[in-house]
């Protein structure tokens, strides 16, 4: 473990003219991993220069995005289960100390005012009925319509704090919700839109207490029975609508249109959407990032 007189010595090199001692002392800085954050985060607060304080601002985000990667592929390989966790780790990317945490809590609170309206022995359209109330009238949630292609609205975090989301990013909070109640909510990924499935319940064993499920597998459930529009209020529709939707967009049906999809494949398509949002804003080295954060996830998605 490094220590404070260590690390002052390794940066003051950073101030050197010469770009190979620079490019050595860097990677021997991120040789140390996350150990040495709180160190570099003191140090760049207290840096005078700023040409050093940008190059340990520099070794602090590698580190972040190093730490994600490997957070990011252990989620993966453990079989993505939990979607928030999935798109907790995708608002890592721009908001590295994300309290998981407050987080919880937020959707928890959502979900407590849903479960204590709920009655269980209720059919699945007066429950999403119920879910629909909370989640857009109570809570306040809705499109982004307005800053559609905004970063932000792919980021749960920043979706709670504003209240506005994009397709997939309301349907993941919504879905979360629906899993935590027991209630068999799932992602489908549409071309060109983002979609929820609710499959059939029936012989899903019923959970009234609040603590229920943190999540359930998409399998989860007999046959889709509806679909929800999560950015539309959560308004409802039937198979045949999915098909006329494909037929204007001249796109052959497929199952995968129309069955719930896995998790890994729901933050492939939000990191598609972060992609083209950066690429709006001509903000490269994000894109660069996003795109190295796909490729990981690749081998473990059902839909490439």
């Amino acid at each position: 473990m490094m220590n404070s007189g260590e690390l002052n010595s390794l940066i003051s090199l950073l101030d050197d003219m010469d770009e190979e001692i620079i490019s050595h002392v860097t990677e021997k800085l991120l040789t140390y991993g996350q150990d040495i954050l709180p160190l570099l985060e003191d140090r760049y607060l207290t840096e005078p220069e700023k040409s050093v304080q940008l190059k340990i601002h520099f070794i602090i985000d590698k580190i972040h995005f190093s730490q994600l990667k490997r957070e990011l592929v252990q989620w993966a390989e453990s079989g993505g289960n939990d979607l928030f966790e999935g798109i907790y780790l995708v608002s890592k990317f721009r908001y590295p100390e994300l309290n998981k945490q407050s987080l919880n809590n937020q959707i928890d609170k959502i979900k407590l005012d849903a479960w204590l309206e709920l009655n269980f022995q209720l059919s699945p359209l007066d429950k999403v009925r119920i879910l629909n109330y909370i989640f857009y009238d109570l809570h306040g949630m809705k499109g982004n319509s307005e800053n559609y292609h905004s970063p932000d609205n792919s980021f749960i975090n920043k979706v709670l704090e504003t209240k506005n989301g994009n397709p997939i990013s309301l349907a993941i909070l919504y879905s979360i919700i629906a899993q935590r109640l027991n209630i068999p909510i799932f992602g489908v990924n549409l071309p060109q839109h983002f979609v929820l499935a609710y499959r059939d319940d029936s012989k899903l064993k019923t959970d009234n207490s609040y603590k229920g499920n943190a999540y359930l597998n998409y399998q989860t459930g007999g046959e889709v029975i509806f679909y929800i529009n999560a950015f539309n209020r959560g308004a409802i529709f039937s198979k045949w609508n999915v098909d006329q939707f494909l037929k204007q967009l001249n796109i052959p049906s497929a199952d995968f249109y129309y069955l719930p999809c896995s998790n890994v494949d729901i933050i492939l398509r939000v990191f598609r959407n972060l992609s083209f949002a950066y690429e709006k804003l001509n903000d490269h080295p994000r894109m660069d990032a996003i795109k190295e954060l796909s490729l990981l996830l690749q081998p473990y998605a059902l839909i490439i």
